[in-house]
């Protein structure tokens, strides 16, 4: 597994990380992690690698965007020193677009987006040990869909930067494609967006393929 003992994990985002976490600092007993994706891959790897005492981190927050991670960046990122970070961002970056298109001073477009994930990236990379960029998702399998679309697009910018940096990549979209065969988009998150627990271990596994989590450990 590429994540090393005794790192701290930093697991920043939107609603889908937060999840209900604890405020200032999502870590600590009980729920102070949340309800999804981050808790989940806290709780597998303390499983399969108990040894290893990851600390996990999660300061996702509702409704951000990557404008906002901008603002909190010093105090949510750099402060806490994390060892490995992961970021998945952009989804509220796409869907202000199509739930509130009037209100245009809400909208990051594309080139905002890139521009302001590279600055952030570039920011706190030379004091990681790791980096993960994980792609936003449209739980939609019809690519024609103007939101699904859109999602990819801004995915296609995660998996540039990633490559451009060495970070691991990580496909969200994909991980829920594979599910989207065998489930009507309605099964996995209401608004297609927030998912229940069986979408959260999507990002829970996918997150943890990434960073060569071994099963079999």
């Amino acid at each position: 597994m590429k994540l090393q003992p005794k790192s701290r994990l930093v697991m920043i985002g939107d609603s889908i990380t937060d999840t209900g976490r604890a405020r200032p600092i999502g870590e600590g007993r009980g729920e102070a992690l949340g309800k999804g994706y981050v808790s989940l891959v806290d709780s597998l790897l303390g499983t399969f690698y108990p040894s290893c005492d990851i600390r996990v981190t999660n300061v996702g927050t509702s409704g951000n965007t990557v404008r906002n991670l901008k603002e909190r960046w010093q105090t949510d990122v750099v402060d806490l020193k994390p060892d490995w970070l992961s970021i998945m961002i952009g989804i509220n970056d796409v869907w202000r677009q199509f739930d509130q298109p009037t209100y245009t001073e809400k909208h990051v477009y594309i080139a905002e987006y890139e521009q302001t994930l590279r600055e952030l990236v570039a920011e706190v990379q030379p004091t990681l040990k790791g980096l993960v960029l994980m792609t936003p998702f449209y739980i939609e399998p019809n690519r024609d869909d103007p939101m699904r679309a859109a999602m990819d697009r801004y995915g296609r910018v995660v998996e540039q930067i990633a490559s451009d940096t060495g970070a691991v990549f990580v496909d969200t979209q994909k991980a829920f494609d594979r599910v989207l065969e065998h489930f009507y988009p309605a099964t996995l998150a209401w608004d297609r967006v927030h998912p229940g627990m069986t979408g959260h271990m999507v990002l829970a596994r996918a997150f943890l393929d990434g960073i060569g989590f071994d099963w079999s450990n």
